[in-house]
Formats: C-alpha cells, structure tokens, sequence
C-alpha cells in the first residue's frame, strides 16, 4: 500500500510424535540421544503481524546488509509475535567449562504462552551520517530447563558521522551477550554499553575492516538471576550487584 506492507502470518505445526520419555532410559528426551525429540518442532500456534515502512524499496529493507544501504530519510519496521505452545519441551543439552564435553539437561521448558516485538529503525539523513535503532520486548523462553520467563526489554543505536562512530545500548532484564546465558537463563536487570571510535575514512558498517581508535565503557548490574556469585547482599536474590569496565582499543587493518 504505497510506502507501506502489511504482512500478517499464521503458523500451525505439531510434531509426529509428542516430547516425552527418553529412549535411552533418561528422564527426558534430548537432542544427543533421541532422533525423534521435540526442539523446534514443537507443537506451536502463532501469529506474527509486520508493518513496514520503506519509501525507498530499492533498497530494500530486510536485506541482510541494509544497515549499510538504506538510503531513505527514515525506514521503519515493527514486528509482533505471539505464540501459544501447549506443550513442554523435550531436553537440550549444554558444554562444560572446556567447550568440549556435552551434557543433556534433565528436561525441557514447560508450556507457554510468549510474545515479542521489535521496532528497527533506519534513517540516511544525508551522505555522511546514518542512524539505526532497535528496540525489543518479549517474555522469550530459555533454551535449557529454568521454567523462569524473564520479561526483558531495551534498545540499541548506532550513529556514524564521516569519520565517527557512535553505538550503545541499554538492556532490561535481558540475558547477558553469550548464548550460555540464556542456556541457563541469567538474565541481568541492568546491561548499559558506549563506543566512540575514529576511522581512518567513512566509517565501514558490518563486515568490512577498517583501521580505528575507540574507547568503550560498559556497566552491568546483576542480581541472583545473574548467575553471579557478587551480589550487594547475598542473602537477598534481589539486591544488586554491580561491575563495569572502561576500555581502549586499536584496530589495524593492512
């Protein structure tokens, strides 16, 4: 419809055979032992509605590299999703300190009902500076076996200049920055990040390297969700505890 798209999506999908006990005589189906497990073929009702914005769809806006080529004055999409899965899931499994050794989880997440949104926005406001956003909420599912659904939400800019780049973020209950933390579902209330660096020539998006200087500061705050062993008052789950680090970096491209 003009500079608009409307896309509504349904989805129905249900397993051949149902999450239930292992075969090989654990308490649970996993993914290592049992061809048949229940993982992300679980039985699922969703609905999905995507507005999009984009008065230039030359350049289309859900490329993978349209961070780098949108060239309108403002592009947006938002992105609501609900699914309603009636069942548990069967086990996953997770890696040990060296990375190597894996292990089954005792079982899956139970039945839930989830949602999420997402707002992506996009703006060339002229050749030399260019502003992408995102923000998110939602009360996703972990991948191991904590039954918890923390209900996490934040944003995150980038803004270039010329030579310049800026990037932050804040995000709210929201797991930590490796996929282990959502495996054990440690989630931090408070997750805050800043970097400005200098380029040598227009700042290079994504993939492409490019020699530059930065400096960067993060905080986290956590709590006894966080899987953290300081905490401001140990016998209390809630309190906060706090660490933060200031960095300076090099990058040199030849």
């Amino acid at each position: 419809m003009g500079d608009f798209q409307i896309a509504p999506n349904l989805l129905w999908q249900k397993p051949l055979v149902g999450p239930g006990p292992s075969l090989s005589g654990k308490a649970a189906r996993n993914i290592v032992d049992d061809p048949f497990s229940v993982r992300a073929n679980r039985e699922t009702l969703a609905a999905e509605l995507v507005l999009t914005y984009d008065p230039t769809p030359a350049t289309w806006m859900y490329a993978w590299d349209n961070d780098l080529r949108e060239d309108a004055k403002f592009a947006a999409s938002l992105d609501v999703a609900f699914r309603h899965m009636p069942t548990t899931l069967d086990a996953g499994f997770w890696f040990a300190a060296d990375g190597v050794t894996r292990f089954a989880w005792d079982r899956g997440v139970p039945a839930a009902d989830v949602w999420e949104a997402k707002l992506r926005m996009v703006s060339a406001l002229n050749p030399d500076t260019r502003l992408v956003g995102l923000l998110f909420a939602g009360n996703q599912q972990a991948n191991g076996q904590d039954p918890r659904q923390p209900h996490r939400y934040g944003g995150d800019v980038t803004l270039s200049y010329k030579s310049l780049v800026a990037t932050g973020f804040a995000h709210f209950n929201d797991w930590g920055p490796f996929d282990y933390y959502r495996d054990f579902n440690s989630t931090l209330p408070l997750q805050l990040m800043a970097d400005v660096a200098y380029s040598l020539g227009p700042v290079r998006w994504l993939w492409q390297r490019q020699t530059r200087l930065g400096l960067r500061a993060t905080s986290r705050y956590l709590n006894g969700y966080s899987g953290a062993r300081y905490l401001s008052d140990p016998a209390d789950p809630t309190a906060w505890g706090h660490e933060w680090e200031i960095r300076t970096y090099l990058v040199v491209t030849l």
